[in-house]
């Protein structure tokens, strides 16, 4: 009794693992940033994108995984030579990732060492054609986004045929040979040395004009100004005039002012210690002598 229990157990043990083993067998798992190619005798009949639990035959259909994530890879330094012969050191990186899964496996064997070849010698081929095409002044000049855009169209063009797409090749560092730097630097410190004395140049020149200008504005301005005064003057010497005539515009009003200037002229004349000789027939004496209505 306890033996066919024993053996009970036993066969249904085997059936349970059996059915884990056919069940694991007959499914696989898709996980995130993953895609799965499903072979049959050596061929691709299918590839799974979509995360979760799929179904294949067993026994029959062989799985693999590759990696849909974005990879990072490190490009050994190399020389390349600019528009105008000279030589400049690149050091790049590039970031990879794989886009068309059944490519992938038909040209690299989903071999990511034989994938990095291909990029590597693409995005060197993309970073000479890019510089060989502008002088070494245009290359330090266009270092950062523009090179990168240039570097990384042109290297993607080359390598979408095996399924993977370059998202980035970025120059990390971009130097010259050890031999010719201290003399580029010294080329480009008296360029940017002239380019400053240019610019001083100018603006002294921009200042001395417009000085000139404000000199002119000012000229003008007071011209016109003294030609306003010298009116105001005139027409105010003539409105004096004019109520000085209208004052004295009569024999006796003229008598009486003749008079008082008389008086002041006196007035003035006296100051101090001084004798004054006159004569008879002068107003002044007329005035002294009570003589001004003779």
């Amino acid at each position: 009794m306890g033996n066919k229990k024993n053996y009970t157990s036993i066969i249904l043990i085997v059936i349970v693992l059996l059915a884990l083993f056919l069940f694991g067998s007959a499914t696989y798992i898709v996980h995130q940033n993953e895609y799965i190619t499903v072979r049959r005798f050596g061929k691709i009949i299918a590839i799974a994108e979509d995360p979760g639990l799929h179904v294949r035959t067993p026994f029959i259909d062989d799985v693999q995984s590759i990696s849909a994530k974005a990879v990072l890879y490190d490009i050994p330094a190399s020389d390349v030579i600019t528009k105008d012969k000279k030589s400049m050191i690149t050091d790049t990186y590039v970031i990879w990732k794989v886009t068309d899964p059944l490519k992938y496996v038909q040209t690299l064997n989903a071999l990511t060492a034989r994938a990095e070849e291909r990029i590597e010698a693409s995005v060197y081929n993309a970073t000479k054609n890019a510089i060989s095409s502008m002088t070494q002044d245009e290359v330090i000049e266009a270092r950062g986004e523009q090179l990168t855009k240039l570097i990384s169209e042109e290297a993607n063009s080359d390598v979408s045929g095996y399924g993977i797409t370059i998202v980035q090749a970025q120059i990390k560092a971009l130097d010259l040979p050890d031999d010719n730097k201290q003399a580029v630097y010294e080329r480009m410190i008296s360029e940017r040395n002239n380019i400053a004395a240019s610019y001083t140049a100018q603006g002294d020149a921009e200042a001395q004009k417009i000085h000139n200008e404000t000199d002119k504005e000012v000229a003008i301005v007071k011209a016109q100004a003294e030609k306003d005064a010298a009116k105001l003057i005139a027409e105010g010497e003539s409105s004096y005039m004019e109520t000085l005539s209208k004052a004295y515009d009569t024999e006796d009003k003229a008598e009486f002012y003749s008079y008082i200037r008389g008086l002041d002229a006196i007035k003035a004349s006296m100051k101090g210690d001084k004798t004054i000789v006159l004569d008879k027939n002068s107003e002044l004496a007329k005035v002294l002598y009570g003589k001004f209505n003779d």
